[in-house]
């Protein structure tokens, strides 16, 4: 894991298309904003994980089988 102290109003760049800025720091609390390319997705990590979970309840052992078949 890279580590960078950043201060209010100083930014990142990840991948030379997302920028990522501090905007307010209050206490234990960072507000951040993030300027990506719409079709880069942006969640936060608990919604990302959830997101994940589902997906992989929606698929099951019945459909793998199924789609192993079709290759």
């Amino acid at each position: 894991m890279l580590t960078l102290s950043r201060k209010k109003g100083e930014s990142l760049v990840v991948n030379n298309n997302i920028e990522i800025t501090v905007l307010d720091i209050r206490g234990d609390q960072i507000k951040i904003g993030i300027s990506a390319p719409k079709e880069v997705p942006i969640y936060r990590k608990e919604i990302y994980l959830e997101i994940q979970k589902a997906n992989s309840a929606s698929v099951s052992a019945e459909q793998v089988d199924e789609l192993k078949k079709l290759f």
